[in-house]
């Protein structure tokens, strides 16, 4: 008996290493469901030979995922002409790929219906929030930019029947000092404070590589009071310096063997670009939410 736990132990373990959903004894998979390939549609990469739930954003697993549609999606503000810190209405609609007919019903991730991003050109200004759901299916948002500039606009939603959207857009907010150009990001991996975390960050390998899997490790401390945020262990908006390559993601959290004054949550993510990337990450902590920055630099591969 002792073996036969110690050999479920082991599976555990790999299944969770692996980001798979473990099995249990004595539930074996119904013969009608072996055989058959389960995926996140939230994060494609989580695969497993059970149904289950992803570890990563908790996302029930699926047999299989419809082929990507991009559903477009309607923004339009109040008032037309955006004036930097006044309070300015954005509207969302979403509309069917091919008819272009309202998009009314969504699926739950993450707590909401539809997660917003705003990100500030120099990539000074972040806001992770969720927009009111209205009766007639589209989404509303009062916004308040603080300075002249381009914003990028980022719309997260999962329609049902079809995929988890990742839409950008892009609003110009006019005034004095008005100019489009691209941040410039010096790299930045020191350890940051937040409200009530501390928070490191270890890349594996040391210097990305565009293209290529980093692994990035999230050290918290304190240790006490590390909770779920929107049910995940963290949020994570990663940016390239133009804004045009926008990653969102969701980590596990891992233990660290040989320290155990911290928290450890990782991240995997392949940056598709050289260059300087701004990452902001949340975490909460006893009910407070940590909003860190850092800045990584990505080489390309020679």
């Amino acid at each position: 008996m002792k073996c036969v736990l110690a050999i479920f132990a082991a599976l555990s373990m790999v299944c969770a290493q692996e980001g798979l959903p473990p099995t249990s004894i004595g539930n074996p998979v119904p013969p009608e469901l072996q055989g058959i390939d389960w995926v996140c549609p939230m994060d494609k990469d989580v695969h497993s030979p059970v149904p289950g739930f992803c570890p990563r954003c908790g996302m029930k697993l699926v047999p299989w995922i419809p082929e990507p549609d991009e559903y477009p999606v309607v923004l339009t503000t109040s008032p037309r002409v955006l004036k930097a810190g006044e309070d300015i209405q954005l509207d969302f609609k979403v509309e069917e790929p091919h008819t272009h007919k309202p998009v009314r019903d969504f699926q739950i991730v993450h707590d909401r219906l539809f997660h917003l991003f705003i990100a500030s050109q120099d990539t000074t200004v972040f806001v992770h929030e969720h927009p009111e759901f209205l009766e007639d299916g589209s989404f509303r948002y009062h916004a308040r930019f603080p300075k002249p500039g381009a914003y990028r606009i980022v719309c997260d939603f999962y329609p049902k029947g079809g995929t988890p959207q990742f839409i950008l857009k892009t609003l110009m907010v006019p005034g004095a000092g008005f100019k489009l150009a691209t941040a410039q990001l010096e790299p930045n991996l020191a350890p940051q404070h937040s409200e009530n975390l501390d928070v490191e960050l270890v890349t594996e390998p040391a210097q990305p590589v565009a293209g290529l899997r980093t692994l990035m490790f999230f050290r918290l401390k304190p240790d006490d009071g590390i909770e779920q945020y929107l049910s995940a262990w963290a949020h994570m908006l990663a940016a390239s310096s133009d804004l045009i390559d926008m990653i969102h993601d969701h980590p596990v959290l891992v233990s660290d063997p040989e320290n155990g004054a911290y928290k450890q949550i990782q991240f995997t993510i392949v940056f598709p670009r050289e260059g300087v990337y701004r990452l902001w990450v949340q975490f909460q902590r006893k009910g407070v939410v940590n909003t860190v920055a850092f800045n990584v630099p990505v080489i390309q591969l020679k």
